[in-house]
């Protein structure tokens, strides 16, 4: 696909399907991911391995941990890591899609979601011929927790902003905004990459998480400096943290508002994500 929706306000789902493979940040395990066309609105959720489950509708209340990403329990079995792959979907303009899985985890690719959006891309985008409207927000809804918050007022369009503030040097205090569309999404926020502190691999590994992690797809930083420069961006740490935001707010579908994370967190989204569900207009059947 050559352009992405020039906005949010029309339905697309995928022209054709696609399949990528990988192995899961945490788990270390391999993954398989088939996505396709969906007539639904909302994306659903089902099994490589067992085709005869039908597929579920994507919500905040399959949430069942946010230790470090986002995982969903699915009836018996249990998806984690999730954000990035709903981000691009959700960032790209895709308001339906269905994804089929094998494993027990998304795969991590490079850290972003720009693999992801070159997947999509090579599907091409297929319009439904009908409104998507962003769904507005009643009133305003924050979440507090952990030192941080997330925040969620009215608007006229979706715009998202994060601020992180770090001891590390090569970190520090970062603050970004973006008046969201599929194509600053793709050029702006899609291509940041995860990160993390030296300091806490090893303790991370020794949790049993980020066994899948490492130099080649995501960012770590050593105090002052990044163990595998360059940054795609400078600022590309908050970037990431507006992906994230975006992945995690995918779960209800986007809300005309302004939101805002300071010091987010997947929990913090999710949370939001789901307090947002009362004070939206209702998603469609």
């Amino acid at each position: 696909m050559s352009c992405w929706p020039a906005h949010y306000g029309q339905a697309f789902t995928l022209a054709a399907e696609v399949e990528i493979a990988g192995v899961g940040l945490h788990s270390g395990a391999a993954a398989r991911v088939r996505l396709g066309p969906c007539e639904r609105p909302g994306y659903w959720l089902g099994w490589l391995d067992q085709p005869a489950m039908p597929p579920q509708r994507l919500t905040p209340g399959q949430v069942c941990e946010t230790t470090l990403c986002t995982a969903l329990q699915l009836g018996s079995r249990r998806l984690a890591t999730v954000e990035h792959l709903l981000a691009a979907l959700a960032g790209c303009g895709v308001s339906q899609a269905r994804i089929l899985v094998e494993g027990p985890e998304l795969p991590l690719l490079d850290g972003s979601a720009l693999p992801w959006v070159e997947l999509l891309a090579s599907a091409g985008l297929q319009s439904l011929g009908c409104q998507s409207e962003l769904r507005p927000l009643l009133r305003p809804v924050t979440v507090r927790g952990g030192g941080g918050f997330v925040t969620a007022i009215p608007a006229e369009r979706l715009e998202l902003g994060a601020a992180i503030a770090f001891r590390e040097a090569a970190i520090g205090r970062q603050l970004f905004t973006v008046p969201l569309t599929p194509q600053l999404f793709v050029e702006q926020i899609a291509p940041a990459r995860t990160f993390g502190l030296r300091s806490q691999v090893e303790h991370l590994r020794a949790a049993g998480l980020i066994q899948g992690g490492g130099l080649d797809n995501a960012l770590v930083c050593n105090g002052d400096h990044w163990l595998n420069p360059p940054l795609r961006f400078a600022d590309e740490p908050v970037r990431h943290k507006i992906l994230d935001l975006l992945g995690d707010l995918a779960l209800i579908g986007l809300p005309r508002a302004q939101v805002f994370a300071y010091r987010g967190s997947h929990r913090l989204h999710t949370e939001l994500a789901a307090a947002l569900e009362a004070d939206l207009a209702p998603l469609p059947a």
